[in-house]
């Protein structure tokens, strides 16, 4: 059976052009192709128009990307969010992620990538580029396990995971719990070890998927 997929991009040309390539491999089928999250909303009002997966751009009038990949996992959880950026920044990422997206792809990339990408999202749930660090977030998807780290952190780590997922800068952290910069930075060590982490990404996403983000 197929892997039904929508396109919700409100660039026209994209949006053929990303169902011209998905038509070349067979184990894929688009459905339609919205130009916002509204026109999903209602497109999906109708049960045989639901995806298995839904290509999301994140710059939209009406109603973005953040916005619909919230509904989609309230609405329809079980869909599978691969959200489209021209922008490898980590806001967006974890933003997307916080919103419901399992997959973030660059739009430059080559029809294979997408091909795999896709695959990848379907067999596995999930799917993230090489630099947004995949050991990261292959790790947290295993959630079991790295739930069970909670019990290694002191209050104030804990307190940094929850600005983790801000836009807020290492220096504005520290204004923020009263300390140094150097100390906000020494939290950050303690919990990469720990979780055995590299970067403030994977530090997010594990914040998101564990509760520190509220």
């Amino acid at each position: 059976m197929k892997t039904s997929i929508v396109i919700v991009d409100d660039h026209i040309l994209i949006a053929k052009a990303l169902s011209g390539i998905l038509a070349n491999f067979e184990q894929f089928e688009v459905l339609y192709e919205c130009e916002n999250g509204k026109e999903l909303q209602e497109r999906c009002q109708h049960p045989k128009n639901v995806p298995n997966v839904v290509l999301l751009d994140i710059s939209m009038p009406i109603m973005d990307g953040f916005e619909t990949a919230a509904w989609l996992k309230e609405t329809y959880p079980e869909v599978l969010i691969m959200a489209l950026s021209m922008q490898d920044d980590e806001h967006s990422l974890i933003k997307m992620i916080k919103s419901g997206a399992k997959g973030y792809l660059l739009k430059n990339v080559h029809p294979t990538v997408l091909a795999d990408a896709l695959n990848h999202l379907v067999k596995n749930g999930h799917y993230y580029p090489e630099w947004a660090a995949s050991k990261v977030f292959s790790s947290i998807c295993n959630e079991d396990k790295q739930s069970d780290k909670k019990d290694l952190f002191n209050n104030r780590e804990k307190t940094f995971l929850r600005f983790t997922v801000t836009e807020m800068s290492y220096k504005e952290i520290a204004n923020q719990m009263n300390c140094s910069t150097r100390t906000v930075e020494g939290y950050r060590d303690s919990l990469f070890e720990k979780l055995e982490l590299k970067t403030r990404v994977g530090l997010a996403v594990y914040a998101i998927k564990n509760g520190f983000d509220s």
